[in-house]
């Protein structure tokens, strides 16, 4: 099956991939989801959802307004490991994962033969950049998606910020940029444009590439 988006994505995909999303309760989250689910992702893969934390989460109980329904339980893995959807009694408790569990449910309605995964990754010393990376090495991920807020015009002032500045530190560009500067997998920057106006995609070799939804 062809996966290629306007030369985005490569052709001739076969066997099954791990696409990874990073998931925050944020609307850019959810766009770089639907655009996955509609345009990456096929029923032999496994998806593979990244939450990223502080030790100490925040709780978020406006999420809903993003997707209307109600959330379904999700067994969601302790920092390090991988845990497969399902429809069991086993909930985290308090409503800052409701997002993780509606995002579970929008990989299950658009893909239902693909196999959804739930992983979580405690914020330390590291940056969020840097936690992203190493678990795209850990769990050799095929394709990461990211979430962006930002238009062309400073994307790319941020990289040559950062080419500029010679450090890996995450200040010079913002989480979205460096993962797709630096990670070792194919790394798309989706940026969704209002309702029906499409999304606008980055990736190393592809800038503010507009995809109609």
């Amino acid at each position: 099956m062809s996966m290629d988006v306007g030369g985005v994505l490569p052709t001739a995909v076969t066997g099954k991939r791990r696409i990874m999303v990073v998931i925050d309760p944020i609307r850019e989250s959810v766009g770089a989801l639907e655009w996955a689910l509609r345009h990456a992702v096929v029923e032999r893969d496994e998806i593979i959802l990244l939450h990223v934390e502080s030790a100490i989460p925040r709780r978020s109980s406006s999420f809903s307004i993003f997707l209307c329904r109600p959330p379904p339980p999700v067994v969601v893995a302790p920092a390090g490991g991988l845990s497969a959807s399902t429809g069991g009694d086993d909930v985290v408790a308090g409503d800052y994962y409701d997002f993780i569990n509606e995002m579970r449910a929008m990989c299950e309605t658009a893909q239902p033969k693909a196999k959804v995964l739930v992983e979580r990754a405690e914020l330390e010393k590291k940056d969020k950049a840097a936690t992203i990376l190493a678990k795209t090495k850990l769990l050799q991920v095929d394709l990461l998606v990211v979430g962006q807020r930002r238009n062309a015009a400073s994307f790319l002032s941020g990289f040559y910020r950062f080419k500029l500045s010679g450090s890996l530190s995450i200040k010079a560009a913002d989480t979205a940029e460096f993962l797709i500067e630096n990670s070792k997998c194919l790394c798309v920057g989706v940026q969704k444009k209002g309702q029906n106006a499409g999304y606008v995609l980055n990736t190393k070799t592809h800038k503010n590439f507009w995809l109609l939804a």
